[in-house]
Formats: structure tokens, C-alpha cells, sequence
């Protein structure tokens, strides 16, 4: 049998070797020796090494837990070079050439704005990746952490994240640059899903001179048996149109019969740079539900990966992605591993593109050789509002177990359903209010899935007024 993932360590709380020294980026002005030189990786993008070692220098103080993972980034990154179109199939149809437009700044201080409230409870308030407040039984820093069971699953999870095989550069910078952990940590057999913790991600920008990016971090750890709700919402807070990077990582790690409910809502300024990773590593029976809904940012993309390292485990995701504005770019890039008996997983992803924006999905799911009895199924459906908008698709459903249920499709139409029009007009709908009706139900269906009213119906407004300015969107794309 195929053995897990390095990152399961976090369900372990064995002690940890003592991490090597920070790797320094900036080059001593001493001489090298050659065999020294042989063996250090080769520097491969000046910019990667210019950002690198920004955030390195802006971090002046952090946990001896964080020495691993930020070891192992900065490690990593001396030998990344920085994805374009044609170096890096990952990167084949996404465009991230704005993220070099502008020199990177890194924040210095606390916003000197006014930021929103939570209407729950536990709430957490990150701003330009600066942990501003935190309340909450089961919420801690990772500073603050007091030795214990939290401390110690903490301690592997970010350790064994130092051996994640399958990061980017967009994980190694974070990894450099973030300062704390917000660490969300739900004993054996706790149960609080119905009482979420809402982590609330606001960011500025500084005007057209710089783009300043942040890096915010944060690990859920849900015992065995236990059950837990999280909501992430990421925004704009300063002036409209600020120009900033997000990038965030979220960690999440489920024990044996455990529960997570996981909403995503993006909703960042159309200057902004969002670029997200989500991790989670799932043990036996445990269940994951993931509902995600984009419609901010610039530029937009988020590397959602999950592994089902055990059997009888059932995995649920939702996203709606909305380009609505010229030359926005929303790019998906899932990845679920299933290795073990019995699993299940469903995956719907919708878009719809206006204007000249560009959609992008790249759905993997590996059902491997020991998985069987495997039910698994991916659909992705894509709506073409504007001649000039573009989506490009790739759902891929990769099966060497011989034992399995699994199904995927993709649909993508530049028009609605005629038939769906029809009926409204035939009960004295006109076309133009029978079209929005459908557009909004279209996306409705995943948004509705956001199992708290606070934040769908938020959700579901905005959503509704971007629809309506969509149309203005797609005339001038139309016209220009």
C-alpha cells in the first residue's frame, strides 16, 4: 500500500528534531568555495529572490515552531522560478504577468481605518495579514499557544507542512513572510459546527505606486470526533480600487470521524492580487464541506488541495467563481488524492464569464490503486456571457483502482437554456428579467450553500448587484 502523506505527521505529536538555521537569502560578499557553490541550488528569477528576501527582513520576530516550514520555503525558493505561461503547465492558461506591474511593498503598520464588525461570537480580524483581534474558546495564536496537546499538534502540522510536495512559490512566500499562526485547535469529540469561527481578512492598498502584499496564515486542527464551522471571508477595506496582493494559506487537518464546514467568500477590490492556498488532509470517516464563492480581485487564484488519507471518507466541494469585469482573471486548480476503500467525494464548480474576463478550472482527482469502491464525481458548468470572455477548462479524473464509481462532465454555453427562457415568457416575463432570473439562480444554487444567513445573504447581494453591472461590462467589450 502506498504510504501517506509526510503531512499526516500533524496527527502525531512525537517530538520534533531541531530545525537548521534560517536560511539567509542575501549573498555573503565572502568567497565561496566551489564545492560549496556546486551544491547550493542555483538561483533562478532575480524577482523571486528580491521578494524573498523583502519578506524575510520584515519579519523580525516569530515562533521557533515556524523555523521548519520557513527554513524549508526559503530553501525552495533559491531554486523557483517564477511561473509564466509557457515555463509551467500550471500556470498554461493563467496570466500572472500583473503580479510583476508594480514594485512589492510589504505593510509597515495597523490601517489607520475603520473595519467591520462579526455578527458571531468567535471571530478572528486579520488586516494586511496583521492579526488585529481574536476571541474565541478554540482560538489561539500560535505565540500564545501554552504547552500542551494544542501546542504539539500545531508543532507537527507546520512541520510536516515543511515536506509538502506539492507547493509553489505562492506557498513558499507566504511560509517566509508570515509573522504568526492563528491556530483554531477543536478537542476529541468538541462540537461547535453550528456556531462558526468567522476569519475576516481585510486588506489596503497604497495607492498606484507599489503593491503591498501580506501574508496571512492559518491552521485548524478538529480532534477525532470532533465537529467545527469556519468561515473566511476576504475584502477590501481602503479606498476602492486599492491595488494590493493577498496571500493567504489556510491549513486544515481532520481526524478520525471528525467534521469541518468550510466557507470561502472573495470578495477583494478589482486591483488586487489574490493568491490562496487551502490544505487539508482528511483521516478516516472524516468529513469535509467546502463551499467557495469569487467575485473580487484582479487577479484570482486559489490552489485548493485535499487527501483523503483514510477510509470511509466523504469530501464535498462547491465553488462559483464570477469574472465580471474586463480582463479579470478567476483561475481554480483543485486537486483531491483518494488512497484508501470507500470514499466518496463530489466536486460542482460554476463560473461565468462577462466582458473580456477569463475563467480558468483545473480539476484532479486521482483514485489510486488501493482506493476501491470509490464514489467519486466532478461537473463543472460555465456560462459565456460576452463573445471576448473566455474559459478554459480542464476537469480530470485519473483511476487506477479497477473497483469504483466515478463521473465527471463539463458543460460550457455562451447562451441560457431557450427552453428556461421560453417559460418565463410564456407566463409575460420579458427576456431581459427572465435572463437575470436565471443568471442569479445559476449562482445562487452554490452561494445557498453557505449554511449561515449573515454571510449568503451578503453573498447573494453582491452577487446580484455584479450581475447587474456585468451588462455594462459586456457592452463594452462589445464596443471597444
Amino acid at each position: 500500500m502506498s504510504s501517506p502523506s509526510p503531512v499526516c505527521a500533524a496527527s502525531c505529536s512525537t517530538a520534533l528534531r531541531t530545525p537548521p538555521p534560517l536560511l539567509r537569502f542575501r549573498r555573503s560578499s565572502a568567497p565561496v568555495s566551489a564545492s560549496v557553490a556546486r551544491a547550493a541550488p542555483a538561483v533562478s528569477d532575480d524577482l523571486v529572490l528580491r521578494i524573498a528576501e523583502q519578506l524575510e527582513d520584515s519579519v523580525t520576530s516569530t515562533s521557533p515552531l515556524l523555523d521548519p516550514l520557513r527554513s524549508a520555503s526559503a530553501l525552495s525558493l533559491l531554486s523557483t522560478p517564477w511561473p509564466t505561461r509557457r515555463s509551467s503547465e500550471a500556470f498554461r492558461f493563467t496570466d500572472i504577468s500583473y503580479l510583476r506591474s508594480l514594485p512589492i511593498s510589504l505593510p509597515s503598520r495597523e490601517p489607520d481605518i475603520a473595519l467591520p464588525s462579526s455578527p458571531f461570537s468567535s471571530h478572528v480580524l486579520f488586516s494586511d495579514g496583521i492579526l488585529l483581534s481574536s476571541s474565541g474558546a478554540h482560538v489561539s495564536t500560535l505565540a500564545d499557544l501554552p504547552p500542551g496537546r494544542a501546542r504539539d499538534r500545531a508543532a507537527a502540522a507546520l512541520a510536516a507542512s515543511a515536506e509538502f510536495a506539492h507547493k509553489d512559490l505562492f506557498f513558499d512566500f507566504n511560509a517566509v513572510g508570515t509573522s504568526d499562526v492563528v491556530v483554531v485547535h477543536v478537542p476529541e469529540g468538541v462540537k461547535v459546527a453550528d456556531d462558526p469561527i468567522h476569519i475576516m481578512f481585510a486588506y489596503t492598498g497604497r495607492g498606484a505606486e507599489s503593491m503591498q502584499m501580506s501574508n496571512p496564515r492559518v491552521l485548524v486542527v478538529a480532534e477525532k470526533a470532533a465537529e467545527v464551522a469556519i468561515v473566511e471571508e476576504h475584502f477590501g477595506a481602503g479606498e476602492e480600487g486599492g491595488c494590493y496582493w493577498a496571500n493567504p494559506v489556510a491549513e486544515i487537518i481532520i481526524d478520525e470521524g471528525a467534521r469541518v464546514v468550510h466557507s470561502y467568500v472573495q470578495q477583494q477590490s478589482f486591483a488586487a492580487a489574490h493568491t490562496k492556498w487551502t490544505v487539508v488532509m482528511q483521516d478516516t470517516t472524516s468529513k469535509y464541506e467546502f463551499v467557495e464563492v469569487s467575485t473580487g480581485a484582479k487577479l484570482n487564484r486559489h490552489n485548493l488541495h485535499i487527501e483523503q488519507l483514510g477510509s470511509e471518507t466523504e469530501t464535498e466541494l462547491s465553488t462559483l467563481h464570477l469574472t465580471s469585469q474586463n480582463k479579470q482573471i478567476h483561475d481554480l486548480h483543485s486537486r483531491l488524492i483518494l488512497d484508501h476503500p470507500r470514499g466518496f467525494s463530489r466536486q460542482l464548480h460554476k463560473c461565468i464569464a462577462c466582458g473580456t474576463g477569463n475563467s480558468i478550472f483545473d480539476g484532479n482527482i486521482k483514485v489510486n490503486r488501493y482506493a476501491q469502491q470509490t464514489d467519486a464525481g466532478q461537473e463543472t458548468k460555465c456560462l459565456i456571457l460576452s463573445p471576448k470572455a473566455l474559459v478554459n477548462v480542464k476537469p480530470n479524473l485519473q483511476i487506477i483502482a479497477d473497483d469504483v464509481k466515478c463521473t465527471h462532465g463539463a458543460a460550457i454555453s455562451g447562451e441560457l437554456d431557450p427552453n428556461e427562457l421560453f417559460y418565463f415568457q410564456a407566463r409575460g416575463i420579458n427576456t431581459e428579467t427572465a435572463t437575470d432570473a436565471l443568471l442569479y439562480f445559476f449562482g445562487a444554487h452554490v452561494i445557498k450553500r453557505i449554511p449561515f444567513k449573515p454571510i449568503s445573504e451578503k453573498a447573494l447581494a453582491q452577487f446580484k448587484e455584479l450581475l447587474a453591472s456585468s451588462r455594462q461590462t459586456t457592452d463594452e467589450a462589445l464596443h471597444s
